[in-house]
């Protein structure tokens, strides 16, 4: 499966504007230089932050806890009987 590059691109770009172009259409002002720097800082941390999110869900590290019993259900429906021996 993977990662698909279309969401990546798209939320890149998103985040790109937000935190490179919108720094420089910030009205000039006492607190120009503070929205700047909220404005990237906040682009860089949303973008890592869901960037995280998103290739975390690619290759779970954890899964459903299944019991004997479901494994077993599971492996018989889908043909692929477990022989149980003892």
């Amino acid at each position: 499966m993977g990662a698909s590059v279309v969401p990546i691109l798209v939320f890149t770009i998103l985040w790109g504007i937000v935190g490179i172009v919108l720094p420089f259409v910030v009205p000039k002002g006492p607190n120009r230089g503070i929205l700047q720097v909220v404005l990237m800082l906040t682009a860089a941390t949303c973008w890592l932050f869901w960037l995280c999110c998103y290739l975390s869900q690619i290759n779970p590290l954890i899964g459903p806890k299944l019991s004997n019993r479901t494994v077993l259900l599971m492996a018989r429906e889908w043909g692929n009987e477990i022989k149980m021996t003892g």
